[in-house]
């Protein structure tokens, strides 16, 4: 552990985490909002994310991946910034949605990425948003057995989450309908389970809705970066500066494996 002078964060994130106003960067990018937080804290952020990560997919990073284990016996605080792209109108089942990278041959996937991209903007009006990348009741099943793993690990160890995002996507219809629920779930999980939460929206809202971000209107620019990092900062800084003890690196790595 870094200890409370200079924090280590252990980020679990989507594309929010690492796209900028014109696409993606490498995870050390200083105008990353992981970076911005780790910065105004003097530490340091480790960021472990993908494209469309739901909390689902942080769940199993965080069990599956060997570089996340040796992470989780050094970190000072755990970020959960997931549930913005569970969401997501999803009208292909995801199993059929993701599974399309695997058609061959090529030309057989470009053809049927192309045409499932085409119809989704509609689709996610027509079927108001229906089914979610992911279930509120998922988002908050996976959340809670991933803050609840953690605290058998690492009794003492931060963990905070955030709520999801707001977007002006034209790629899913401007269709948010799932949003309100999984908020609201996430919220009612959040207090019980003593977890701090960042009002993403509350934060960024205002960056999105007057076309400051990414033209795709879901990801945003360097100012919503900076933003989100520093409310980031200013939730997690009274967690990060009081010592804990916690099990060592070794028996963290055992429980994990």
């Amino acid at each position: 552990m870094s200890g409370p002078g200079s924090p280590r964060l252990l980020v679990f994130g989507d594309s929010l985490s690492f796209h900028g106003p014109e696409g993606g960067h490498p995870a050390d990018d200083p105008r990353l909002w992981p970076n911005v937080t780790a910065r105004e804290l003097g530490g340091h952020a480790e960021l472990v994310a993908g494209t469309g990560w739901t909390a689902r997919d942080a769940w199993w990073s965080m069990t599956g991946d060997p570089r996340v284990w040796a992470e989780l016996h050094r970190a000072d605080v755990v970020v959960l910034a997931v549930g913005s792209m569970d969401t997501l109108p999803s009208p292909l089942p995801t199993y059929l949605r993701t599974g399309l990278r695997y058609l061959r041959p090529d030309r057989v996937r470009r053809v049927a990425r192309l045409a499932y991209l085409s119809v989704q903007p509609a689709l996610s009006v027509v079927l108001r948003g229906r089914p979610p990348a992911l279930p509120a009741r998922l988002t908050v099943r996976y959340l809670d057995t991933a803050v609840s793993a953690l605290r058998v690990l690492r009794p003492t160890l931060p963990v905070v989450g955030w709520l999801p995002s707001v977007h002006r996507a034209a790629s899913y219809g401007y269709v948010q309908a799932n949003r309100p629920r999984a908020a609201a779930a996430v919220s009612r999980w959040a207090a019980g389970a003593g977890v701090p939460l960042l009002d993403v929206p509350a934060v960024v809202g205002r960056h999105i809705d007057h076309g400051r971000g990414n033209p795709d209107g879901m990801h945003w620019g360097w100012e919503g970066h900076a933003l989100v990092g520093q409310a980031m900062a200013t939730l997690i800084g009274p967690l990060v500066t009081r010592p804990r003890h916690d099990m060592t690196g070794s028996e963290a790595v055992g429980h994990v494996g």
